[in-house]
């Protein structure tokens, strides 16, 4: 078993039938666990029947906490986790199993995303760099999106770096702190591998995020703190020299709630690194 893909599930049944899909058609050996924590949305109805996934349903105490309980049941040499309204893109997980097999030394390696609207439409484009201190407790932002990141299951399995399940939104800053701190080995793809759709009720651009955000920033030394506006410099020249500002024209293929058997096809004309926020929509 080469991969083990991770999705926390809870109410989310519609934007998981476009997930689950973008997983199966890989073209590699991999399981994909879907720990769903009893969902009353009918999410039960169908999941267990799904022979493309390992479903899981029992309660748990969040989203990191069933990350947590997925890859303990894993029996892939390369971990992921990706959420209900997110994809991977085609040939994703091929070129991030042979970046491994190239680079024995890295233990971590993050993917470019593509982040869409509710029905695929292109919004923008987060394409990652590797994690630095200072930038994770202060910053604005993540250096990456936890769509496009793949470990090595021994940084789990030797060094027990899992999550911390008492967080509910952003526990991956706090995940991704740890894993600097151990020196864990990390790089970047340079290629995109996943797709992150805004739906409007993302966890990760709420409230209890944006509370989460602050506490994490108020536990970073008090000089990182008042240095935040050159800490944030400093992140944006790593952009600019990573050639993060630079997009070219390119296309994805997703599925779509008017597309969910099969890939569409979408053209990114005018891509941008800018995130551009539409309006609430559903899926379906």
């Amino acid at each position: 078993m080469r991969f083990t893909i991770v999705t926390p599930s809870f109410r989310n049944s519609d934007w998981l039938k476009l997930c689950i899909p973008s997983v199966a058609d890989q073209g590699i050996a991999l399981e994909h666990i879907v720990q769903d924590s009893c969902s009353d949305d009918g999410t039960g109805d169908w999941l267990p029947r799904d022979r493309r996934v390992t479903a899981v349903i029992e309660k748990d105490s969040g989203m990191y906490d069933a990350v947590n309980r997925g890859w303990r049941r894993a029996r892939g040499e390369l971990l992921a986790y990706i959420n209900c309204d997110e994809q991977y893109l085609p040939g994703a997980l091929q070129r991030v199993s042979r970046y491994f097999e190239e680079h024995p030394e890295t233990d971590v390696v993050f993917g470019d995303t593509i982040v869409v609207d509710a029905r695929g439409g292109y919004l923008c484009e987060r394409r990652a760099l590797t994690p630095q201190t200072l930038q994770t407790q202060v910053g604005s932002t993540l250096s990456f999106l936890t769509a496009g990141a793949f470990l090595r299951q021994r940084v789990i399995r030797e060094r027990g770096i899992f999550f911390d399940p008492t967080l509910r939104d952003l526990g991956d800053c706090e995940w991704t702190l740890r894993l600097i701190r151990a020196g864990v080995r990390m790089a970047t793809l340079g290629e995109f591998t996943s797709a992150f759709a805004e739906t409007g009720s993302n966890m990760s651009l709420g409230a209890n995020a944006a509370r989460e955000h602050r506490e994490q920033r108020a536990r970073a030394p008090h000089w990182a703190v008042r240095c935040a506006p050159l800490i944030e410099a400093h992140y944006r020249l790593r952009r600019l020299l990573a050639g993060h500002y630079h997009c070219r024209p390119h296309e994805y293929a997703i599925y779509t709630p008017d597309s969910p058997d099969r890939r569409k096809v979408f053209q990114a004309d005018r891509p941008t690194f800018r995130w551009r926020r539409p309006a609430p929509a559903t899926a379906g």
